[in-house]
């Protein structure tokens, strides 16, 4: 640690501005600002029961030992991710302004998963890009091309990778400037990414698991990288599910770009888009001007949302 905090301990009265590079449940890694290159680390805690932090949080913070601090005051942020079902929250991270959704063409992923993830950084006005790993993979990597097709021809980035042959010049084009968030299904190889892209790392990769079609997981917590060149990555946990129990059916709506030119056309205000006459967006169905898999799994957020919001 840089000798200039010592005076700071023990007075437990001087603030300093700090960034939430990891995130350990109630724990939180925060590299205090103002020190460049060597700026020094702090393990914080919150005060009270709450911890409503996130990587990627600018915080105020007191210094207690030279390893430790507690965390004092939230900074105003710019966007906050995160997920949500019908028992609780999970924060993602904070301030970043764009999420690379990461994909492979082994094992396979969920479409629905990456659509509701989409949803919700659209839900933020971040900017959303795909990215498909392991094409050097050949076997299902049409199935994976097929699958992201509907993304991209919505105007969604897609891009085509393999991380272990070191293809990232596109993707590196993409980051640069931007605080980037990482996410994806277990196995996609979202370490092997961190990996190449910012050497010295030494993040853990992990083995797919063939029986559960499935990824083990290698990320436990949210870390915040230092792109070389400027930019930031911040690694993310596998996901399995994405709830959006917090989004309201406006915003599910607007987290699908195909739909925001068809509302206010259906003949009914309150329309559900099922089986009402006159439908918009039905109509726009039947005549192939918008994906079927897709308007399926916004017909079942609707019905989630819905339900939550009946009780």
């Amino acid at each position: 640690m840089d000798y200039s905090l010592r005076p700071m301990i023990h007075q437990n009265t001087d603030t300093l501005q700090g960034l939430i590079v990891a995130a350990y449940g109630r724990e939180y890694e925060v590299r205090i600002k103002g020190w460049g290159a060597n700026s020094p680390t702090l393990m914080c805690s919150p005060r009270g029961k709450k911890s409503l932090y996130a990587c990627g949080d600018e915080v105020e913070v007191i210094a207690l030992t030279e390893s430790q601090g507690v965390i004092e005051a939230l900074l105003p942020r710019r966007s906050l991710l995160y997920r949500a079902d019908a028992f609780k929250e999970k924060l993602i991270a904070a301030n970043v302004t764009q999420v690379v959704i990461v994909a492979a063409t082994e094992p396979g992923f969920s479409d629905e998963l990456l659509m509701r993830c989409l949803c919700a950084v659209e839900s933020q006005n971040i900017t959303g890009v795909i990215v498909l790993n392991k094409c050097d993979l050949q076997t299902h990597l049409k199935r994976g091309r097929d699958s992201l097709a509907p993304f991209a021809q919505l105007g969604h980035p897609v891009l085509q990778l393999s991380a272990h042959t070191g293809d990232l010049e596109e993707l590196r084009r993409h980051l640069a400037g931007h605080v980037s968030l990482l996410v994806g299904q277990s196995g996609m190889g979202k370490t092997t990414l961190i990996n190449a892209l910012v050497p010295d790392t030494a993040a853990r990769t992990g083995v797919v698991s063939e029986v559960l079609n499935s990824g083990k997981h290698t990320t436990t917590h949210a870390r915040w990288y230092d792109l070389p060149g400027g930019g930031a990555l911040i690694d993310s946990p596998g996901l399995q599910a994405f709830g959006l129990a917090h989004l309201s059916g406006e915003q599910i709506e607007n987290g699908f770009r195909e739909f925001r030119e068809l509302r206010g056309q259906c003949k009914f205000r309150d329309c559900q888009h099922a089986q009402e006459p006159h439908c918009a967006y039905r109509a726009a169905l039947a005549a192939g001007t918008i994906d079927a898999r897709r308007f399926q799994v916004f017909q079942s957020l609707l019905i989630e949302h819905r339900k939550k919001t009946k009780y």
